[in-house]
């Protein structure tokens, strides 16, 4: 019997081939080589012809020179943060194509000279909240309460309730990350209970910087409790810095219980901070927003410059600001009704020969945002069996289990991703999947 390492072709002959010439100029050379690699070896032992190595090397490159993947989020959680959180408008996406090359991202054109920074995005931004008396913009949400940290209480205090020393994510805490760099905490009240009172009486003669009021913006506290609201806050003889968390600018009729941007600057606050990457429904980033001299003075920081947010977030935060509206907000308005419809069509599209109905389901915000609050939606409940073949097929669609079924929510699946959801549910039911 021949040997099929003698027919096995070379890798710069396969790597020669036209298609695979064009794959390395656009994925590059290293992705292409792995790809015929494999191909070879694949030959050599057997499971594949010599003259098919250059059709399967094709078909073992990667969609993209990235391992990142982009995923049908039918959890019901319109925030994922595993998901990345909020997914960009079709404006921010450009943005960012634009943003890529070179740019005037600190150069005004008009005069040849340096410009300021991002001007563009701090002028939608200024807009989009008129009671803040100067903007910043940082790297994420916590830099941001790190840079105020830093720059107004570096060796001071800074008053907290106890019930709102949350911990972020991942392990991070509050007031770690406060400690981290230099402020001494002085927590008042206890943990589900706490009155003006004992922020005038941790304030009253200390080195007090700032009172710092943190939004639980990921667990709710409730029965016996008591806090107190930033417009009383605002009274005692010390700045209040308010970290809302989930970057909502505006009120929302459907988060009445979510602190808005707008209405704790006018409530008092100094300053407020929060990402852009949750409510607000664009890229990761940090917002500071409040009283001018106070922004400038952080604008100016020396630690700020090790914060400093890239061209492409400039371009995608503008483009969220000043564009139509994002995908998170579009959410969050959207009715009920329509994802049943939707959720009806998919089914009826699936045909009878897949199990899938179309039931009412209750979503969420998630993303660190509006803990506790339901948001009305529908799903196409199929096979629980099916969530591992779904999360991990050519296009991966991520639900939720409930009740011995697989909901596969609609809430945050765009409805230009319907197709994609039918195709990926057919070929797990076709694969019988179980």
């Amino acid at each position: 019997m021949p040997d099929p390492r003698r027919a096995t072709p070379r890798t710069d002959a396969v790597l020669a081939d036209p298609a695979l010439v064009a794959a390395a100029d656009r994925l590059g050379p290293t992705l292409v080589k792995e790809a015929v690699r494999r191909a070879i070896e694949e030959c050599r032992q057997g499971r594949a012809e010599p003259g098919d190595v250059v059709a399967l090397a094709v078909d073992l490159l990667p969609t993209a020179a990235t391992t990142v993947r982009p995923v049908v989020n039918a959890t019901g959680v319109l925030v994922h943060t595993n998901l990345g959180r909020a997914p960009l408008s079709a404006a921010a996406v450009e943005a960012l194509t634009v943003a890529a090359g070179t740019t005037d991202v600190e150069l005004d054109l008009a005069t040849g000279r340096r410009g300021r920074r991002g001007r563009g995005t701090l002028e939608a931004l200024a807009r989009a909240v008129p009671d803040a008396g100067a903007v910043h913009v940082v790297n994420n949400g916590a830099a941001a309460l790190a840079l105020v940290t830093l720059a107004l209480a570096a060796g001071r205090e800074v008053v907290v309730a106890r019930g709102e020393l949350v911990e972020i994510g991942d392990g991070f805490r509050i007031p770690e990350l406060l400690e981290s760099v230099g402020a001494r905490l002085r927590e008042v009240g206890t943990t589900n209970r706490v009155r003006l009172e004992d922020y005038a009486a941790a304030v009253d003669g200390g080195d007090v910087a700032f009172v710092l009021k943190v939004h639980p913006s990921n667990f709710e506290v409730t029965g016996f409790t008591s806090s107190v609201p930033v417009e009383q806050l605002a009274t005692l003889p010390v700045p209040v810095v308010a970290d809302i968390g989930s970057g909502l600018l505006t009120p929302h009729p459907r988060l009445p219980r979510e602190p808005s941007a707008s209405a704790t600057l006018r409530a008092g606050a100094t300053l407020v901070t929060a990402s852009g990457d949750k409510l607000l429904g664009g890229p990761q980033c940090g917002l500071l927003l409040g009283e001018a001299d106070v922004v400038e003075g952080l604008r100016r920081h020396p630690f700020a410059r090790a914060l400093r947010v890239d061209k492409l977030t400039l371009a995608a935060l503008e483009a969220t600001l000043a564009g139509p509206v994002p995908p998170v907000p579009a959410g969050l308005g959207t009715d009920p009704a329509t994802l049943l419809d939707r959720a009806r069509r998919i089914a009826a599209a699936l045909g009878p020969d897949v199990a899938a109905e179309a039931v009412p389901s209750v979503a969420a915000v998630g993303g660190g945002g509006a803990p506790g609050v339901e948001l009305a939606s529908a799903a196409v409940a199929v096979d629980a069996a099916w969530a591992h073949a779904l999360r991990t097929g050519a296009v991966p669609v991520l639900g939720r289990a409930h009740r011995g079924r697989l909901l596969l929510d609609l809430l945050a699946v765009p409805p230009e991703q319907d197709d994609d959801l039918v195709a990926a549910v057919r070929a797990v039911a076709a694969a019988g999947a179980g």
